[in-house]
């Protein structure tokens, strides 16, 4: 090592000052070997050069960071980066986010419902749950909500697949909508609920008709031809254009078969009906933005799903098939036949 040159020296004072460390701390760091002064004077006060007070400078940094000794050491001997050291502390960082989400979502849970131990260690048992035991419980609960009627098997299959999927870091929120979804498919009188709520709305009134294979192959259907409605208006497509009208046409298509059968041809397609078709769209969205709040346990069973995945259904642009039927309702006029004469 070459000589230290002593004008370019600093004592430990001037050090702490420079750094923002504390004089012991200074010390600490020095005998502890992390960063050892460049020089002591005649009289064993430690003197240290402008590389050392950068290195002390990423040592506060770093501990600030909650970056341990040892670590510390490490990237200072060249043992390891800074670039390895901060993907090492994101891990663990992201843990305890994690875990402090956990806890806030059950503390959460506490203050609302004014919870007992057992509630507490059930919360805290809920939130920690495997995606795989997550999917075991709501496959029980709908086993059980399915079971001891003749429940039509599609709409099964569509009640089953709105499902809870924690993303890998959820937020505060989806913790706390999944404690009460857990709490609520777990409960015996809400199973119970369910099934008669859906044994009734599939078995009363127009219950029946609307579950038959031939409704469900019509809503089917729509669904296919909806979503060509929901893409031509996220892509602005004017609904007063060929592919606007063509949309129009498939809709009205498969509004007047819907209650067709073989000695009833259904709905005529007219004008009328395509603008009382239009203003059932735009009474659909006036419903849609002001939507009743959920009142049974299926309804409150599907909003937590929503909340618990935070990706809200995207809305059907009931104005946009509006104009579209609206203007396909317009018959283009003929132009007139040029003369021979």
């Amino acid at each position: 090592m070459g000589a230290v040159d002593m004008n370019e020296l600093y004592a430990i004072g001037d050090v702490a000052r420079r750094t923002g460390l504390s004089v012991s701390a200074v010390r600490y760091y020095a005998d502890a070997g992390v960063v050892t002064p460049a020089a002591s004077t005649p009289a064993g006060h430690r003197l240290y050069d402008v590389s050392a007070i950068a290195r002390l400078e990423l040592v506060r940094t770093l501990r600030e960071l909650d970056a341990g000794l040892d670590e510390i050491r490490r990237v200072l001997a060249g043992e390891a980066t800074l670039r390895e050291l901060a993907a090492t502390h994101l891990a663990l960082l992201a843990q305890q986010e994690a875990r402090l989400r956990s806890r806030r979502a059950v503390l959460s849970a506490i203050l609302r419902q004014d919870s007992t131990a057992e509630q507490v260690t059930l919360m805290h048992k809920l939130v920690g749950m495997a995606d795989e035991e997550r999917d075991r419980l709501i496959d029980e609960f709908w086993t059980e909500v399915s079971t001891g009627w003749e429940a039509p098997e599609r709409m099964v299959e569509w009640w089953r697949a709105a499902r809870p999927e924690l993303p890998e870091h959820p937020t505060a929120a989806q913790l706390e909508a999944w404690i009460e979804l857990a709490e609520l498919v777990r409960d015996t009188e809400v199973r119970q609920a369910v099934r008669r709520e859906l044994y009734e709305a599939c078995t009363t009134g127009a219950g029946p008709l609307m579950t038959s294979s031939p409704m469900l192959d019509s809503l089917e259907a729509g669904a296919a031809i909806g979503q060509p409605v929901m893409d031509a208006a996220r892509e602005r497509v004017p609904p007063d254009s060929p592919r606007g009208r063509e949309i129009a046409d498939r809709w009205i298509g498969w509004l007047t078969g819907i209650f067709a059968t073989p000695d009833s041809p259904g709905m005529p397609d007219t004008p009328e009906f395509r603008i009382q078709a239009a203003d059932h769209m735009l009474a659909g969205a006036e419903w849609d933005r002001t939507p009743p709040e959920p009142e049974g346990p299926f309804d409150r069973y599907m909003a937590l799903v929503t909340a618990v995945n935070n990706v809200p259904p995207e809305r059907f642009p009931y104005e946009w098939l509006a104009a579209a039927l609206r203007a396909s309702a317009v018959v283009a006029p003929t132009a007139p036949r040029k003369s021979n004469g």
